[in-house]
């Protein structure tokens, strides 16, 4: 198999809420997400992708779209675990995401969990603002698109592998990875105020 070879991208630029752009032999080349720029001629292709759940993103070239590529969230192994462990915490669960409201069905759909999805970093803040005045809320996220939101509510959280944007503005992060960390954090949580009140009340 001939190596092909790969030019060298120059002046990337993160769109945020959208995509990457830069400049690649002197014409500019856009990763962006599917309604983020025309693209009649895929347009059938696009909604067949996206109704399989599944998110699609256009590689454009100076306007012109030279094809799409199509991406499907998985689930974390211990996802299911987490949300059920959770739930018998009494803490419920909202997933906000960029996704597309199809791709994001599915996801919500095996967790059980309510939904909004096509939301922009600001939109992300808006939802987290109003569901926080309700209860005391925590946002966990992993990327550039989250921190905004993290930073808005009441408790940030970063997955460990998440972006350096995520990683500073969390107020705690997950090192390990795993959702069912959440699970024994607001164990802790939950036992070290225990102790606190029960300490302040034998004082």
């Amino acid at each position: 198999v001939a190596e092909l070879a790969i030019p060298t991208a120059e002046s990337q630029r993160a769109l945020v809420g959208s995509g990457i752009e830069a400049q690649v032999n002197g014409e500019r080349v856009l990763i962006c997400a599917a309604g983020k720029h025309p693209a009649d001629a895929f347009a059938g292709l696009i909604n067949e992708l996206e109704s399989a759940g599944q998110t699609v993103v256009l590689v454009v070239r100076n306007d012109d779209v030279l094809g799409i590529i199509a991406l499907q969230d998985t689930l974390r192994a211990d996802a299911a675990t987490a949300i059920s462990e959770l739930n018998a915490l009494g803490v419920k669960g909202v997933i906000l995401t960029g996704d597309n409201p199809r791709a994001a069905a599915a996801i919500a759909g095996e967790l059980g969990l309510e939904f909004k999805a096509g939301l922009l970093p600001e939109d992300k803040v808006k939802a987290v603002t109003k569901l926080n005045q309700h209860a005391p809320l925590a946002m966990v996220g992993d990327g550039i698109n989250d921190a905004p939101a993290m930073k808005a509510a009441a408790i940030g959280i970063a997955m460990g592998s998440g972006t350096d944007v995520a990683l500073e503005t969390a107020d705690a992060a997950l090192t390990h990875n795993h959702l069912r960390g959440l699970v024994q954090m607001i164990e802790l949580a939950r036992a070290t105020h225990a102790n606190i009140r029960q300490n302040i009340t034998i004082a």
